[in-house]
């Protein structure tokens, strides 16, 4: 079985708002965290590479110790201050780009963003040095509690607006806040994309659905002891058990959620 570490990253600052702070990372963090990948032998994929890599497409193979940086929404801080550490390190990456939040999005401007977001132009150049990026949906919303219009507009508009403002195909994204459903899963397919993250704290492998790939977050509270046994895979369970029985409880009630609103004929 082929197991691949997916870290899931959000903010990169020594400042961050309260709004970003339990998910957000010290630049000095990820200096550290990237080093220990590559001292130890650690093979850096984008998202899309490890999916050709698994399905054997053009030649693609997994290397013997794979890992998958991400990060989501795209503050403008990945552009700052995560974009020149994995330059330094040779590390390329995937950012899950959230369309209606980006700082120039004019009339295509749609929800809440939490902090300062990266332009169309800094996405353009982190694409044009290797970073993939991906599609985050173009509001942030609960998908799984949208009506199904909603939703493909969702999904659609931000994969066609990625495409037209990078100038690249996009064909991975990433759930806002990691919660799907069979029926989010559907349209996801339906709308072009071939592989979506999760968060679910579990190594990834290649069993695992396509369109539900499991990452391990790091943020302000992981240590680099415990982001060394995430990567290697020791003791992962016990290391988010918290997060773990949090997601499970939230799963319930989204769940009962959706199902009164299916009741009430609002999805």
């Amino acid at each position: 079985m082929i197991r691949v570490p997916i870290l899931m990253y959000h903010s990169v600052t020594d400042t961050p708002n309260d709004e970003t702070r339990p998910h957000s990372v010290r630049p000095s963090d990820l200096d550290e965290q990237l080093a220990y990948l590559k001292e130890s032998g650690f093979t850096p994929l984008t998202l899309g590479d490890l999916v050709a890599a698994l399905n054997k497409i053009d030649g693609h193979e997994v290397p013997a110790k794979p890992v998958v940086v991400t990060f989501d929404d795209g503050y403008a801080d990945f552009h700052s201050q995560a974009l020149p550490l994995l330059d330094q390190h040779s590390f390329p990456a995937t950012v899950f780009l959230t369309s209606g939040w980006v700082a120039d999005a004019g009339k295509d401007a749609a929800g809440r963003p939490l902090d300062d977001m990266l332009s169309w132009g800094q996405a353009r150049e982190a694409a044009q040095t290797g970073i993939e990026i991906g599609g985050h949906s173009h509001s942030h919303p609960q998908l799984d509690q949208l009506r199904i219009d909603d939703m493909r507009q969702e999904l659609r508009r931000n994969k066609g607006l990625l495409e037209e403002k990078i100038g690249a195909p996009v064909a991975t994204m990433a759930y806002p806040y990691g919660y799907s459903s069979a029926r989010v899963r559907r349209e996801v397919r339906k709308a072009g994309y071939f592989a979506a993250c999760a968060v679910s704290n579990t190594i990834a492998a290649d069993r695992h659905d396509m369109l539900a790939i499991p990452r391990l977050t790091v943020g302000k509270g992981t240590t680099i002891n415990m982001f060394k046994r995430a990567v290697e895979g020791n003791a992962v369970p016990l290391i988010y058990l918290r997060e773990r029985i949090l997601t499970k409880g939230y799963a319930v009630v989204r769940r009962t959620r959706y199902g009164l609103q299916r009741v009430r004929g609002n999805v």
